[in-house]
C-alpha cells in the first residue's frame, strides 16, 4: 500500500501541551491523542510546527515521540516531524530520532536562511538518502521566507526515490493545481490550510495535515470525509460552520489559538513557550462564545 493511501484523509498536527512551568505535559498529550483518534483523524503528525518545536530540546522530542507511539498504540500511523535550516544537523536528527514506528517523516523547507530553488532540491535529496522513512515534503513559505515552486516539488518528486509527499501550505491554488497535475501516481499530496482543505480537494489532494483537528476533531474530519466522497454541498454546509473557528485560530499565531480551544475543552492548559503568547483576552472570549454556540 503506497503513503498516498495509508494517509488519505485528516492528519492531526499536535500541539505540544505544557505545564505553568513550561515543562512538556505528556499526561495532556495523552488525553489529546485519545481525543483526536475518538474524533476520527485517519494519523497523527508529531513535532510539526504547531508543536512549537523550535523551543523543544532533543531530549524532550525524543520523549514525545517515543510517548506518542505508545499511546497511539497502533491505532492509526504517525508521521514524525524533523525539519530546519541545517541539513547536516537534521541528517543527525534522522540518526537519532526514534523513528521505527513512524511511517514517514515530515521535513518543512529550510527556513530564514532563503536557498534557491536547486539548494532546497540538494537539501531535500541529502534527506531522502539519510532518512529510514519516507519524506513529505512541506512548503509553508509564510513561515519560511522562500516558496518551493511546483517545478521543484515535481524533480523531487520524480528524482529521489524517497520522496513520497507534499504537504503544500503556500495557499497558491494555481501552484496547487500544477502540483496535482503534474505528480507521479503514488505522490502523496495535502493541505496545509484549514481553511482552503475544501477547494484543493476538489482539485485533487488526498486531505489535510491540520491544524484545527486538534480541537475540533469531529467536525473537522466529517467535512474532509464528505470532501473525499465528492458530496461538496454537504462539505460547504459543514465547512460553514468552521470558518469562524479558522479565523480564531490564526488571527494572532499558531498554535496560541488552538490551545486556547483545547484549554476551554478541558483538553489541556493554556501554557506555550516563548516567543509564543497565549491569545488575547478579547480573542479569548470569542474562542468561549464560538464553543458555546455550536455546543
Amino acid at each position: 500500500m503506497s503513503l498516498r493511501q495509508v494517509l488519505k484523509g485528516t492528519g492531526v498536527a499536535l500541539v505540544t501541551p505544557f505545564r505553568a512551568n513550561t515543562e512538556v505535559d505528556l499526561d495532556a498529550l495523552g488525553r489529546l491523542i485519545d481525543s483526536v483518534i475518538k474524533g476520527g483523524v485517519e494519523y497523527i503528525v508529531t513535532l510539526g510546527t504547531t508543536g512549537e518545536t523550535p523551543t523543544l530540546s532533543n531530549e524532550e522530542k525524543i520523549a514525545i515521540i517515543q510517548y506518542t507511539y505508545e499511546k497511539v498504540g497502533g491505532r492509526v500511523p504517525v508521521v514524525v516531524g524533523i525539519g530546519g535550516n541545517d541539513t547536516q544537523s537534521l541528517v543527525k536528527d534522522l540518526e537519532l530520532f526514534p523513528l521505527d514506528k513512524a511511517v514517514a517523516v515530515l521535513s518543512a523547507s529550510p527556513y530564514y536562511n532563503k536557498p534557491s530553488q536547486e539548494g532546497i532540491f540538494q537539501h531535500y535529496k541529502v534527506l531522502a538518502a539519510a532518512s529510514s522513512k519516507p519524506i513529505i515534503l512541506y512548503n509553508v513559505p509564510g513561515r519560511t521566507g522562500r516558496n518551493m515552486t511546483a517545478a521543484t516539488t515535481i524533480r523531487l518528486a520524480n528524482e529521489v526515490k524517497n520522496i513520497a509527499g507534499i504537504k503544500e501550505a503556500s495557499g497558491d491554488m494555481a501552484q496547487c493545481m500544477q502540483i496535482l497535475r503534474d505528480r507521479p501516481n503514488d505522490f502523496l499530496v495535502v493541505s496545509g490550510d484549514d481553511a482552503l482543505v475544501l477547494p484543493q480537494v476538489a482539485c485533487g489532494m488526498d486531505g489535510v495535515i491540520s491544524v484545527a483537528a486538534n480541537a475540533l476533531p469531529k467536525a473537522f474530519t466529517d467535512m474532509v470525509r464528505s470532501c473525499l466522497k465528492g458530496d461538496f454541498a454537504l462539505a460547504k454546509k459543514q465547512n460553514d460552520t468552521l470558518i469562524e473557528a479558522y479565523d480564531l485560530m490564526f488571527v494572532e499565531n499558531n498554535p496560541a489559538g488552538v490551545k486556547a480551544f483545547l484549554a476551554e475543552l478541558g483538553v489541556i492548559e493554556n501554557h506555550l513557550r516563548l516567543p509564543m503568547a497565549p491569545l488575547s483576552e478579547p480573542l479569548h472570549q470569542q474562542v468561549k462564545a464560538y464553543l458555546k454556540k455550536t455546543k
